[in-house]
């Protein structure tokens, strides 16, 4: 018994020290191609089988220190779902200096196992990679892994050199699939000093290590610039230093998984970030990049050209003068100059806070990137004595920026002082009224720059609720169906979906949108307002009838008096949750319904009115039913006036709308009278 058992461990133990296997580009197992799903995580799409990341820094006489990061990935795809995976995007920054990334030593290949059961590799050739320009500071190469299909196995490898030492892009341990294996190593001379920052909830450690390096230098110098170049006072020589080295290596990460109302999930994926602290050579002052807030927005605005920018004003100044001609109310004048830039301009979909081509010639061209058209925005504004500035945002798939750097933001919006308060701009949306943001914008606070420089940090988040109010008429009729009439008031960020989603239908598909919306009901004569006017809330009417809402049994009618409209199920279905709860915006939703009951029938029961509340003015339900003669009124309002919710509160939410789902499904009963 002693003998097998031994025997079993040294099989176990053989077949994991092969499974964790040195990993070597170019040999995939037989193994990886059979498995047909995922062994701890049989719903996963796709899993890395292995990545590694290998950053360090290397010396040439021409640069002067810069980076250089190697890559390698293994990605076994089991469903069709997955091939999403086998896609790939690669930031290169690029400087107005002329010093860029380059990517170099691009190999990949896709394997599967012929009918032979033979491994087969196809080879990712030239037609398949492609670059694209997203802004002036930012180019995509992106590739495609040829011959996908359920099963196959990808591989890839490349390096980036850089020379923006300061920016170190995040190492990723975690992904929306399994990570099996990962290998991080980060190697920095002794003069760059770094901070860390870990986040998500998959715990792991930083070691530490150290090793002598050498390095020949053409010309010796004394004096380095910020980007550790050294300054040339001749002579030639070694340069020998310390090199620090963080070990990372992790197994068995877990996917994230998608939960409702999330927003971006990869804001709590478990990563490591690396922060320029200060350079200290020898001989030489120290150059601090530890910096606060007020700097990097400041910075932004004296040194990338934003400010200067926002001091032109010469190139609209005749249409702004048109435009404003007899106006002399602020909020007049803020809608004028809105919706004037939302009829000329037109976004080009890129993200950013710098101008691509200028405000002049974007304006010029009716066209341009977001800092173009916002900047322009706020230019005109401040023209017309309004006091606006810009706000620096991370939009939500940009992350949350976790310690002062510029690269924490992507996006700029416009700010202006009225009497109610601040109200936020976006002039590339222009299916947007004054105050309402997209929800990718929508990402906890952004940045306000003022005209000094001077900054503070503002929320994004819409403090005035979006709003829908419904008033519906509806029968009960002898054949027991359902039958009325609905009608729907939507403003705010209700009003913004709704223009967005339904505008560009016909009438025949916005019904059949509604009717899958309210799956239970046939819709008819629907008829929308105010989808491409601004300004005024979106109306929506139909008429419906509902086959099913009434059932008889043993002939007492049971139904439920929010017939389709009320809500099936909860979208907070597991115990526990790790992210916190995003809703995008606050919200209310008032319903108002009348139902005339069959003749022949009187009450029996009503559901009990309730009122309930979600911590301290979180969020609020209240259900009040009442009969008059022979109707049925039923008045329900939803709030929830925060839009982000902490992780610690979900429980009590979980049980909110537990309590919710429950009133709303609760019958009346008829009986024969």
């Amino acid at each position: 018994m002693k003998s097998t058992l031994l025997t079993v461990i040294a099989v176990l133990y053989f077949f994991n020290a092969s499974m964790a296997q040195d990993y070597k580009f170019g040999k995939v197992s037989k193994e990886e191609l059979i498995q047909k799903e995922h062994p701890s995580d049989p719903t996963a799409e796709a899993a890395i089988l292995y990545r590694e990341v290998h950053t360090n820094f290397e010396y040439s006489s021409n640069l002067g220190f810069y980076l250089v990061t190697d890559v390698f990935e293994r990605i076994k795809i089991y469903t069709k779902e997955g091939f999403d995976w086998a896609s790939k995007e690669i930031d290169l920054y690029q400087s107005n200096s002329g010093s860029n990334d380059e990517i170099s030593g691009l190999k990949a290949y896709t394997y599967y196992l012929d009918t032979n059961d033979k491994i087969e590799e196809i080879k990712l050739r030239n037609e398949g990679i492609f670059e694209e320009k997203t802004n002036k500071y930012i180019h995509k190469l992106k590739f495609t892994m040829p011959d996908i299909r359920e099963g196959c196995v990808i591989e890839y490898k490349y390096s980036i050199r850089s020379p923006f030492i300061s920016n170190i892009d995040e190492f990723r341990f975690q992904e929306t699939i399994p990570v099996e294996n990962v290998d991080v190593r980060f190697s920095s001379p002794e003069y760059f000093v770094f901070k860390t920052y870990q986040k998500g909830w998959v715990p792991y450690k930083v070691k530490t290590d150290g090793r002598d390096r050498t390095v020949a230098l053409a010309n010796a110098r004394t004096e380095y610039d910020i980007y550790g170049n050294i300054i040339n006072k001749g002579g030639a020589r070694d340069l020998k230093y310390k090199e620090n080295i963080y070990l990372i290596n992790l197994s068995n990460v877990p996917a994230l998984k998608e939960e409702a109302y999330a927003g971006n999930i990869d804001n709590y994926s478990t990563g490591l970030k690396f922060e320029l602290s200060y350079l200290d050579f020898p001989g030489s002052p120290q150059k601090t990049y530890t910096t606060t807030w007020e700097d990097v927005s400041k910075g932004i605005f004296e040194v990338d050209s934003f400010g200067n920018e926002l001091s032109k004003d010469n190139y609209f100044e005749d249409d702004l003068n048109t435009l404003l001609s007899g106006v002399s109310n602020p909020e007049e004048k803020v809608l004028k100059i809105f919706s004037f830039l939302l009829e000329k301009m037109t976004w080009n979909n890129h993200a950013s806070y710098y101008t691509d081509e200028g405000v002049k010639e974007a304006y010029k061209k009716g066209s341009g990137n977001v800092a173009d058209i916002n900047l322009m925005l706020i230019a005109m504004l401040r023209k017309a004595n309004l006091n606006a500035n810009p706000v620096l945002v991370s939009t939500k798939n940009h992350g949350m920026p976790l310690f002062p750097t510029r690269n924490g933001f992507n996006y700029v919006i416009a700010a202006v002082e009225l009497p109610q308060g601040i109200v936020l701009l976006d002039a590339t949306n222009k299916d947007a009224e004054i105050g309402v943001l997209r929800t990718s914008i929508m990402n906890w606070k952004g940045r306000l720059i003022k005209k000094d420089g001077s900054s503070n940090w503002i929320s994004l988040n819409p403090q005035i609720p979006a709003v829908k109010s419904a008033m519906v008429n509806t029968e009960i009729k002898s054949d027991m169906s359902v039958a009325g009439k609905a009608q729907s008031r939507f403003t705010g960020n209700y009003a913004f979906q709704y223009r967005t989603e339904f505008k560009s239908m016909n009438e025949d598909e916005q019904r059949k949108a509604i009717e899958k919306e309210n799956n239970q009901a046939e819709l008819s004569n629907l008829h929308f307002e105010n989808l491409t006017t601004l300004g005024q809330p979106v109306s929506l009417e139909y008429d419906f009838e509902a086959l099913d809402a009434v059932e008889d049994v043993a002939g007492k009618l049971y139904f439920s008096p929010m017939f389709f409209m009320a809500t099936k199920e909860t979208p907070f279905k597991s115990e526990t949750r790790e992210y916190p709860i995003d809703f995008g915006y606050p919200m209310k939703n008032r319903y108002i319904i009348n139902i005339a009951l069959p003749e022949g029938y009187k009450v029996e029961a009503l559901p009990e009115n309730a009122v309930f509340n979600l911590g301290e003015n979180t969020g609020s339900y209240r259900y009040l039913i009442s009969q008059v003669g022979n109707k049925l009124q039923l008045s329900v309002e939803y709030a929830m006036n925060k839009s982000f919710i902490p992780a610690e509160e979900y429980g009590n939410l979980k049980k909110f709308y537990e309590l919710l789902i429950a009133k709303e499904n609760e019958k009346v009963v008829l009986s024969k009278s």
